[in-house]
């Protein structure tokens, strides 16, 4: 089954937002001290997934291109309003941000990376769902925590994840027809340099060192692929 190892994955997700739900209670400045240690965590997992790029130059142009379409479009705008729809359909509190903010970090904390290309490449190419499955167990651990410091918004974290996972392994049987080998490598090492840079941001934010509008820079995970193509060229 193609779809078995995302699935596995959001399946994950759930429960271990679910089990977070039952330590929302706790005092607060325990979650900010807990807010704290996640955030210093996510920096040296994406600093770990920065420092695999081998074209600096391509991470740079891809951010750039990246931020003036993602600001031309408003792409931050749009998923806070997008977190914030969410939020009213299941709560008649004033927490839509709190759902919002829970709900964007999440999903860009299991979406970019690594694992969730090749696993998902694994599952449609080869019917392996190893990679996914471990990730599945990683997402799940950390969407616990999560959801005891950002509430309930990070349960739907598992629609993108869905989506994006699941697209990539349905698409996977064709996409060696489409893209060399060598060129696929090549994009997921600075496909993950530059989602590491994103989570890099996300790091920052949980910590409140800065307020980086990371939503606005995911076109970036787009525009990675036509800038590593030129920079083939020449």
């Amino acid at each position: 089954m193609v779809l078995f190892g995302t699935l596995v994955n959001g399946a994950l997700i759930i429960a271990g937002c679910l089990i977070g739900l039952f330590f929302t209670k706790i005092p607060e400045r325990y979650k900010e001290t807990v807010m704290h240690g996640i955030g210093l965590a996510v920096i040296l997992i994406g600093m770990q997934m920065a420092f695999t790029t081998e074209v600096i130059v391509v991470v740079l142009l891809s951010l750039l291109t990246g931020a003036i379409i993602g600001e031309f479009i408003h792409v931050e705008e749009g998923l806070n309003r997008l977190g914030a729809w969410i939020g009213g359909r299941f709560t008649t509190t004033n927490d839509n941000f709190s759902i919002a903010q829970g709900f964007i970090t999440a999903s860009l904390i299991f979406v970019i990376g690594a694992m969730s290309v090749i696993g998902a490449l694994d599952g449609g190419l080869r019917g392996d769902h190893e990679v996914l499955i471990t990730k599945g167990v990683i997402d799940g651990f950390v969407a616990l925590v999560l959801t005891t410091t950002l509430g309930f918004g990070v349960i739907f974290s598992v629609i993108p994840v869905l989506l994006y996972q699941g697209s990539i392994a349905l698409l996977a049987t064709q996409i060696e027809k489409l893209l060399p080998e060598s060129f696929l490598n090549g994009l997921i090492v600075e496909l993950t340099a530059v989602g590491g840079l994103l989570i890099v941001a996300i790091g920052l934010n949980l910590l409140k060192i800065v307020q980086i509008r990371v939503g606005n820079l995911l076109p970036s995970l787009l525009t990675v692929g036509f800038v590593y193509y030129i920079y083939l060229l020449f």
